[in-house]
């Protein structure tokens, strides 16, 4: 019988066997990485196009596009698109980033043959139809309007409008003027521009045979793919220096405080290193700012750090909501926080449980052939190393204590950190 007073074996998660993509060029050169995971006969298909918010030459156009692409063809209307994709009990989604643009559908594979040319119509023939256009732009301009009453929007916009600068294509933000510029003409020239018949990655996952990728070749490897128009392109950007800014709002009971700056990407050689300061600071429910900020002194429900990561850069970013009278001692807190990684080693076991932690939860963010090839789509859309993942673990775990001091004192200087309060102090 199990003895139920005795806790069980704990053992530590040395490495990671990332299940391999098979990659293959189609015939016009497209790229299409295969996943071959799992048991369900499930797949999913995923369109990846350089047409993201990097990709813009007017505020909001990348948005627009990706969603509008879902609203009309030359051959079918919106409400019959759904119903399609609804007959074969098929998920459809079209979204864009910072960097990029993806369509994805999800389905069994025995429906591949039949949403294949659906999924073909609409990324070479949508069409952006008026009436559907008028109706996106009316809920973007609510939404933006409840949202611009929110203290933590406020302040997340205004932190990485600091941090990348008004004209980087990271610190731009959609407002009122942009949403009411975007029309017709202008989607379907970005969407000819980045989308129709342009270079993109395509990834299929899921329980995927020779039928499934001989499918793929038959509708996407035959047309014809053209360069896409050469974006802007940011290069030896001064950093912004830090910053202390207060947006008063008198009538708001909270404050939201933002607190970071431009830092690495991916590729970077103190990638790990910071991503496991971040954690040690701010990056899970047991962090040092969690502890202090919201366990011992309750001046929060909740508050985190994190590193936002894209493909030209990234930035590390503290936030939390709190009572407009706890606003100047949550902001000490925070920076006694950062001194204390700054003057002090972490100790042994206090780094055993971050390393530890950061690769259980590694391990856990694979549990589905969906969830590898989103890694995979990384390592191919950002350029890094084939094993950046396998490696992810290891990596980790070489990480010690000096080198954490040595990465605090480099990027986490006080006076280096754009500070953003939103609310009053």
């Amino acid at each position: 019988m199990l003895d139920r007073t005795i806790s069980p074996a704990f053992q530590t998660i040395a490495a990671i066997n990332i299940p391999p993509v098979q990659i293959i060029k189609l015939s016009n050169g497209i790229p299409l990485y295969v996943v071959n995971v799992g048991e369900q006969p499930i797949i999913k298909i995923e369109f990846s196009f350089e047409a993201g918010s990097w990709q813009e030459t007017q505020n909001g156009v990348s948005l627009f596009t990706s969603k509008m692409i879902l609203e009309g063809t030359k051959n079918y209307s919106s409400s019959e698109i759904s119903e399609y994709f609804d007959k074969f009990g098929s998920f459809i989604e079209s979204g864009q980033g910072l960097d990029r643009a993806n369509f994805v559908v999800y389905g069994l594979k025995k429906h591949l043959p039949f949403l294949l040319p659906m999924v073909q119509e609409l990324l070479n023939d949508a069409i952006f139809p008026e009436k559907e256009l008028n109706t996106f732009k009316n809920i973007q301009l609510q939404t933006l309007q409840v949202n611009s009453e929110k203290s933590a929007f406020i302040a997340n916009k205004t932190f990485r409008r600091k941090v990348f600068g008004d004209v980087h294509p990271y610190g731009n933000s959609m407002n009122e003027e942009a949403i009411k510029g975007i029309n017709q003409t202008v989607l379907v020239d970005f969407y000819h521009n980045y989308w129709q018949g342009k270079p993109h990655r395509i990834f299929l996952s899921g329980n995927v045979g020779e039928a499934e990728i001989k499918l793929i070749e038959q509708y996407f490897g035959s047309q014809t793919i053209s360069s896409s128009i050469s974006n802007t392109v940011f290069t030896n950007q001064v950093l912004p220096k830090g910053e202390n800014i207060l947006i008063g709002k008198e009538e708001s009971m909270q404050s939201s405080i933002r607190m970071g700056k431009q830092l690495m990407t991916r590729k970077h050689p103190d990638f790990f290193t910071m991503m496991l300061l971040n954690e040690v600071l701010g990056g899970y429910f047991g962090s040092r700012l969690m502890k202090n900020i919201r366990e011992e002194k309750g001046l929060t429900y909740g508050i985190s750090s994190n590193l936002a990561l894209f493909g030209q850069a990234g930035y590390f970013v503290i936030g939390t909501d709190v009572k407009r009278e706890f606003t100047q001692q949550t902001i000490d807190e925070i920076h006694k926080e950062i001194k204390i990684l700054q003057t002090e080693l972490i100790t042994g076991d206090e780094l055993e449980v971050v390393k530890n932690y950061m690769a259980g939860s590694f391990a856990g963010s694979l549990n589905t052939p969906f969830d590898i090839a989103d890694r995979y789509k990384v390592i191919f859309s950002e350029n890094l190393h084939i094993d950046f993942y396998k490696n992810y673990i290891p990596n980790i775990q070489q990480i010690s204590g000096e080198m954490l001091l040595e990465a605090a004192n480099k990027y986490l200087a006080v006076d280096s950190l754009f500070e953003i309060v939103v609310g009053g102090k």
